[in-house]
Formats: C-alpha cells, structure tokens, sequence
C-alpha cells in the first residue's frame, strides 16, 4: 500500500519543478521499426532475416479496431483469433520502442504464430512519449486489458500481458500494480476489469534506477527515459522508482515468464524481482539467448524457440482445457 500511495504522491509532486515537455513534438518517432532491427542485427549475423508465421491461413486477423475513442484521438488494437479451436487465454502484447517509438505492427508475425496455436492476440497501440508522457501509455494498455476482458471475458477464460523491451517493462508493471488506479490519466476512463493472470517480459527492464540498470544517461543526448518520465532521474528519481515493477512487487502478483537477450541492461533488476517472487511463492521462469541481441523476437532465428516458450508457459500457468 505505501507504494501505491509513492506512485500517486510522486505523480502529484515537485509542483516546484515544472515537467519538461520539451519531447512532446506531435509527430511519431519511426526511429524503431523491423527494418532498421533487422539491418543492426544483420551486422552481426548475417543471414539472420526477419520472422514470417508460416500459419496465416489458420487465423483470422483484424486491423486497427478502436479500444478507445475520444472526440480527438481514437486508439486501436489489431487482433488475431484462431479459425478453429481456441484455447482460453487471450495474450496482449505491448509493442517496444524506448517508451517514444516503435508500432503495434512489429509483432504481428508472433501474434499470427500464437493465434494458430489457440490464443487470442492482441497487439495494442498507446500513446508514445512525442504525445503524453508516463503514465498515460500505461493507462492506455489497461484500457486495452479492460476492453479485452469485457469482449472475450467469461468462464474461464484468462488473460495474460506480454511485451518486448519497453513493451516488457509496461507489462511486468501492470502485472505487478493490478489494483493502482490510472484512469485519471486515460482518455477512456472506465470500472472494468484490469486483473492480470500471468506476464510474459521479453528483455523489459524491471526497475529504471538500479545497479544493472543504464537509463537516464543523459550526458550526451536526452534517454528515452527522461523523455517518457519529462523528468531526469537526479530531478525526481522517486517516480522513477515507483514506475518499476520491482518497486511494486506484492504477493498476490500472478506468474511471471523471462525471455531474454545478452543484453543484461535490457532485464535490469530481474534477480532482484525474480527473488522476491520466490519469497511470495509465485511461479518464475527464465530463459536466456545468451547470443541474442536486443531484437531478437522478430528474427527467424530466435522467432519460434520465442514463441515456444511462451506457448509452454501459458499452457502450464493458465490453460484448463
């Protein structure tokens, strides 16, 4: 409880220290996309090409659905449903980008992967850190979890968040802060239900200000970080520690699943989180690529043993059929 109640002091402090809204520009960054992964990744494995589901016939997939629609902004989802059987778990997965770019398109091919096998996907937009800073991503997907739960909700069905990168760290958090309330920041407040049955992070970190952690490394340009935040961490590093998951952590969080690259600064804190869900008794698993770099979920190479993983997990933590 006294974290939650940091969460909403923090959002309401240093009045005396004005936001800088100097990221806010307008205009989407396209910096982070697929294509410019793939030729990073390319410097380094070559023949590495980028994921294709080779299981599109089996689902059906729909483009830009509103979740949320305001007089001034529309935010949409797209979503992927086997055409046969389907199990029942729905899996939204948040899209990385350093909280500032990226596209609910850059994991479509998992999506249609994971929709073959029986899961309803949905990859959900939000709004990027150019148009409003934190916490209104993070209010947008819990529109999106609300949206979905009343949809597709019903007996037994469950619902599970994942997420790559920025998109991980939004997931692990809401995971780990079911009951902290973020309507005031949502363009489409409601009372639904935002529970969250089990988390999937790939490569998302798990506390901004800690030892394994190099966010907010403003010396040479502005981080992604303080951009998202409008607030260097030296200027208010308490809303930069409450906006990690490993700050909110609590023993009722549900069952959490670690894919992760090389990268260690891209899972900062994930010992530290994994250690205290052992202490709480909830389910944990890691798995590591120790070759992968960063982006790895969208290349063949590292694309399907990804989606393996994340199939195996489901099934065992949420599945009853």
């Amino acid at each position: 409880m006294k974290l939650v109640w940091l969460v909403l002091l923090t959002l309401c402090s240093n009045l005396a220290l004005a936001q800088n809204l100097s990221g806010i520009t307008g205009q989407r960054d396209h910096s982070y996309n697929n294509g410019n992964a793939l030729k990073g990744v390319q410097k380094e494995f070559p023949d590495v090409k980028l994921a294709i589901s080779q299981n599109s016939a089996q689902i059906n997939a729909q483009y830009d659905v509103a979740y949320c629609k305001t007089k001034g902004r529309t935010l949409t989802l797209d979503l992927f449903e086997p055409k046969g059987k389907r199990n029942n778990i729905i899996f939204i997965f948040v899209h990385g980008g350093g909280w500032r770019s990226g596209d609910k398109s850059q994991h479509h091919e998992f999506a249609k992967e994971l929709a073959a096998r029986g899961y309803t996907v949905l990859t959900p937009e939000y709004r990027l850190s150019t148009e409003a800073l934190y916490p209104a991503a993070v209010a947008d997907v819990k529109t999106a979890i609300a949206w979905a739960h009343k949809r597709f909700g019903g007996d037994g069905q469950k619902l599970a968040v994942g997420g790559f990168s920025a998109g991980g760290q939004m997931a692990a958090f809401l995971g780990a802060t079911p009951n902290l309330n973020f309507q005031n920041y949502s363009l489409c407040p409601s009372e639904g239900d935002f529970s969250i049955d089990a988390v999937v992070d790939v490569d998302g970190i798990l506390a901004y200000i800690h030892p394994e952690s190099a966010e907010g490394d403003d010396s040479k340009s502005t981080s992604a970080a303080t951009y998202y935040f409008g607030y260097s961490k030296s200027e208010n590093p308490n809303l930069w520690i409450s906006a990690g998951a490993l700050a909110q952590l609590h023993k009722n969080a549900p069952p959490y699943l670690f894919i992760n690259s090389r990268e260690e600064r891209m899972y900062a804190g994930r010992e530290d989180f994994i250690r205290i869900l052992n202490s709480f008794g909830i389910y944990s698993e890691v798995h590591t690529f120790k070759e992968a770099p960063h982006s790895f979920p969208q290349m063949d190479r590292w694309f399907l043993p990804t989606v393996n993983y994340i199939d195996h997990f489901l099934v065992k933590t949420l599945s009853t059929k």
